[in-house]
């Protein structure tokens, strides 16, 4: 039994709620489950300087964790005077999954910066917070073209990620904390609305994992994202 309650291949109970920062081109709260990530986006001229005359945008992220999203407060990386490893593998994670579904050609010289700021943290806190940067994401580039900056969409496909691993030699979907930190392997997916991988992180904390436990966590992963890319797409 999981500690909630639920069945191997169920996710938690998935919130995607848009327009919470009312400055932001767009902004989502993404839940899922006790995990809370607040993802804003913003629209900037201007670029990284080695794109300069190409033509092309860009898209990024930062990421960060509040210090009471955890059970004990954690020291803000700002004091620290720098970004964790962790930190900045995240934030790099949430940019690639995203820029692996907008035609940069199309979104012109500019930048949309997505802000992943998790508030309350249950496990899963990155594959949230991709999930809930392309709603963010989607809607900056609504407003491009509302506002005739844009005339035609960049964002060409949907991109949702999920974690699963194995507890007790179980398969499970969407991982709480708890399980989290007692699984035997676990594994990030980011895959589009088509199934199409766009990263798989995977890691065994145990021993090896078979590849048949690997192809049901992936199964589950799969099953898992269109139930968030359909989420998503009721929300834009």
């Amino acid at each position: 039994m999981r500690p909630d309650g639920r069945t191997a291949d169920t996710m938690r109970t998935v919130e995607l709620i848009t327009g919470v920062s009312p400055y932001a081109e767009g902004s989502c709260l993404a839940k899922f489950g006790n995990t809370h990530v607040l993802c804003t986006a913003s629209v900037e001229d201007n670029i990284p300087p080695w794109l300069k005359g190409s033509g092309k945008g860009w898209v990024t992220a930062e990421y960060g964790m509040l210090p009471r999203a955890t059970h004990t407060r954690g020291r803000r990386e700002a004091a620290a005077g720098k970004q964790s490893g962790r930190t900045q593998e995240i934030q790099r994670l949430i940019g690639r999954s995203l820029r692996a579904v907008v035609d940069l050609r199309a979104l012109g010289e500019r930048q949309i910066t997505l802000d992943c700021d998790v508030i309350q943290a249950d496990g899963g806190t990155r594959t949230a917070a991709i999930t809930g940067a392309w709603v963010a994401l989607k809607q900056a580039v609504n407003w491009l073209i509302e506002e005739d900056v844009l005339g035609n969409d960049p964002v060409y496909g949907q991109v949702a990620a999920i974690s699963c691993g194995v507890i007790s030699g179980e398969p499970r979907l969407d991982l709480c904390y708890e399980e989290d930190r007692v699984a035997e392997a676990d594994a990030n997916f980011v895959l589009t609305a088509e199934g199409g991988i766009v990263e798989i992180q995977a890691t065994a904390e145990d021993k090896p994992i078979p590849e048949d436990a690997f192809g049901t966590l992936f199964t589950l992963a799969k099953t898992g994202v269109r139930e968030l890319c359909d989420i998503q797409k009721s929300v834009v």
